[in-house]
């Protein structure tokens, strides 16, 4: 039996906006959550976003003086307290560069940086107290336009701003994938089919030359076939290297197959392959990563390639997705993670204009919002808690803070039945504060609220508005039960003592929790 205020009900989800009841006869889950800590601490930086070359100025705009505030909020609120971790990057790294006089650029390169693009992203970074990870052209196959590049980045926007250079972006669909279609309509692709590690291998170094000295990151590949041999590009410029880069998506956006598990539906985007089976495909590779000694960041990721899928990546099924799919990552030992985004995107985390007025404005996508969440629950140097929870449409993660804070966070992804969840939770003993996810659907795309507060239809502050909303749960009998509605999801947090939890005696990369297995798919 849980303890909840009568108003709490709403807030809830028990009753739904026109004031009917929602579904009831709910079972019963049961869960447990040891006081063991698994993984390595929540680093600062671990939730950033992925911006394209070409589209930054839409979301910045172009004064430096004035960089959007209400982006910057957005961005904030992603990365509490901390400096963020941008990725710029995507298609456009293949397709920019700085002007070079005298060269014509290839045929590929559609987009030239300029001094105020510089500028304005310096500015950004200045506001965020920033790192960047900035994408460095490769497709072109040419070492001077990747040195021009570098040279400005460094001059224009600075080192202590920069984190790392990525070369290239997805070198393993160089020889499937054309560059660029000619005004006569023919294609062109940058490399011949037979094009490999190998061949990056040897393109990485010499582009390493060319540079100047900062660090590097790699491979920013969109599969697994390269990443099997992820040791051997290490060894070959292991003092290059300095970050393991890699992009996935559990869906093709592109699919026209509705029986293909990559087809994107909502019902794909929740199946465990889509969250902790992405994350299990990654485990090998964070480990070859880690035995050298190197961090491994995914630097794109959202819910389906090809700019997503209107009706599932725009909905707030995603914002379920991408809180579990974190939790996932940061389990398997990921260090950091950058949702890809750009403008007309339906996996948009937000949507930003700028008034005749000047005053800037966003519309928040539900996806942000389960983002939101994650940062809420898994605060820098707060580490994972083991749980002990059955396989099915309830996820159960747990964490624990330097402060002794423990954090619980229970997502629902069934979308026609609530499910209570009875929590063991080690050590607790005092009355929590829970905090709702919740939306009028899995299909909605607007409508959602955290812990009862919104952006509403658009924000031009970057921050929630409206009263927040949490309610008391008391444990009777040592067992805490929250109720969690159909497709929602909800954060218990239990204040604690300082006193560090204890840290889990085995070592390695620890096995996904509150999720099933699967093979992940390809990206597309």
């Amino acid at each position: 039996m849980v303890i909840v205020a009568a108003l709490g009900f709403a807030a809830l989800g028990l009753i739904s906006a026109d004031g009917a009841p929602r579904a009831q006869a709910a079972d019963t889950v049961s869960a447990s959550v040891s006081a063991t800590t698994t993984g390595q601490a929540m680093a600062p930086g671990f939730l950033g976003v992925s911006f394209e070359y070409r589209a930054l100025h839409q979301y910045t705009g172009r004064d430096p003086l004035t960089v959007d505030p209400v982006l910057v909020a957005l961005l904030k609120g992603l990365a509490p307290g901390q400096s963020p971790v941008i990725r710029v990057g995507g298609d456009s790294t293949d397709a920019t560069w700085w002007p070079i006089p005298g060269m014509i650029p290839p045929g590929g390169i559609n987009y030239g940086l300029t001094d105020g693009w510089l500028r304005t992203t310096k500015a950004l970074a200045a506001d965020l107290n920033a790192k960047l990870i900035l994408g460095i052209n490769l497709e072109a196959g040419r070492p001077a336009i990747a040195a021009a590049e570098g040279r400005a980045f460094v001059q224009g926007i600075g080192r202590r701003y920069i984190q790392a250079f990525e070369i290239g972006n997805e070198p393993d669909l160089y020889g499937v994938v054309p560059w660029y279609r000619d005004r006569r309509h023919h294609l062109h692709w940058a490399r011949g089919h037979r094009y490999g590690v190998s061949n990056y291998i040897k393109e990485f170094v010499r582009w390493r030359s060319a540079l100047p000295s900062m660090p590097l990151a790699g491979p920013a590949v969109a599969g697994p076939s390269w990443m099997g041999k992820l040791g051997k590009l290490i060894s070959a410029d292991r003092h290059g290297l300095a970050l393991v880069t890699y992009h996935r998506y559990p869906l093709r956006g592109c699919s026209s197959d509705p029986a293909a598990t990559t087809f994107p539906s909502i019902d794909n985007l929740l199946a465990d392959s889509s969250s902790s089976g992405l994350a299990a495909g990654l485990a090998p590779f964070v480990s070859v990563a880690s035995s050298h000694g190197l961090p491994f960041r995914l630097t794109e990721i959202n819910s389906a390639s090809c700019q997503g899928t209107k009706g599932v990546s725009d909905t707030f099924a995603s914002a379920l997705w991408a809180l579990n799919t974190m939790f996932n990552m940061a389990s398997v030992g990921v260090d950091g993670v950058n949702f890809h985004m750009l403008p007309g995107s339906r996996y948009e985390l937000f949507t930003v204009s700028h008034a005749q007025n000047g005053t800037w404005q966003a519309f928040v996508h539900p996806e942000y919002y389960g983002l939101l969440m994650f940062a809420q629950a898994f605060p820098p140097g707060a580490r994972l808690l083991d749980v002990t929870a059955p396989g099915g449409p309830v996820k159960v993660w747990a964490t624990q803070g330097t402060d002794g804070t423990l954090r619980v966070t229970l997502i629902n992804q069934d979308p026609d039945a609530e499910h209570d969840v009875s929590l063991k939770l080690a050590g607790a003993s005092g009355t929590g504060s829970l905090e709702t996810l919740a939306a009028p659907s899995l299909a909605a795309t607007s409508g959602v609220t955290l812990g009862a507060q919104t952006f509403g239809d658009e924000t031009t502050t970057g921050k929630l508005s409206g009263g927040s909303s949490t309610t008391p749960v008391a444990p009777v009998s040592g067992t805490y039960t929250v109720p969690v509605p159909a497709g929602s999801a909800a954060l218990l947090t239990i204040a604690g003592s300082s006193t560090p939890p204890p840290v889990g005696g085995g070592g390695g990369v620890p096995p996904p929790v509150g999720g099933g297995g699967g093979v992940p798919p390809t990206n597309g």
